[in-house]
């Protein structure tokens, strides 16, 4: 059994603590049937990025910041087949509320919509796409959740199902569980991986140590 220690645990949103396929291949196969695009070739960008960086990669001759805004509207109208990843609840629960965050490429009043939705908690820290600069793959992201939680980059541990995610983790010094939930190990090509949410198991190594032991299946 493999097992890592950190003070703080980053989560990314969609496809991590939640399942959101069927809701957001909806909306990219209607936005890519409008502007005359393969809908495959939307989605090897898409996931963990931003929406308004994906459409200028694959339609710059598009005015990204409009299409964006409209783009948004439809998503946070539609919430359904939204729900929690098995074992995300539990697993959340656990967790002291001080010691994790969430990081998404999504707005924060997505977030919010697709986290009740899903019946899961809000975390004290939300970083998302609107709060920084340069979306995943940058670092940005996730040196804004270590930051907000008060925690050096290398006491946290992130959690994520997508390559973008992965890259903006390790260029912030974190340590980065891939969940293969999106992609397969090997798109992945993360250190330590696994194929479900439900296969990590969390504790704090005890009362006056409050590091968390991630043990993974």
């Amino acid at each position: 059994m493999t097992q890592l220690e950190c003070e703080a645990l980053l989560f990314d949103l969609d496809g991590v603590l939640i399942d959101s396929h069927k809701c957001v291949m909806r909306h990219w196969e209607e936005w890519a049937r409008q502007h005359g695009l393969k809908l495959d070739d939307v989605m090897k960008v898409a996931y963990g990025v931003r929406t308004v960086e994906t459409m200028r990669m694959v339609a710059p001759h598009l005015d990204a910041e409009k299409e964006a805004e409209r783009f948004a509207i439809l998503e946070l109208a539609d919430t359904e087949g939204v729900v929690a990843m098995e074992g995300a609840l539990p697993l959340l629960e656990r967790l002291p509320k001080e010691a994790w965050g969430i990081v998404t490429s999504g707005s924060r009043k997505l977030a919010l919509a697709r986290l009740r939705s899903a019946g899961l908690p809000v975390p004290g820290v939300l970083v998302s796409g609107d709060d920084v600069r340069q979306g995943k793959p940058a670092p940005e992201p996730y040196l804004v959740g270590a930051s907000r939680l008060g925690k050096p980059t290398q006491a946290c541990l992130v959690i994520e199902d997508a390559p973008a995610g992965i890259e903006a983790a390790r260029a912030a010094g974190m340590q980065v569980i891939s969940v293969a939930t999106t992609h397969s190990r090997e798109e992945l090509d993360c250190l330590v991986g696994v194929d479900r949410l439900s296969a990590l198991h969390i504790q704090t190594r005890g009362e006056d140590d409050h590091r968390l032991v991630v043990q993974i299946d």
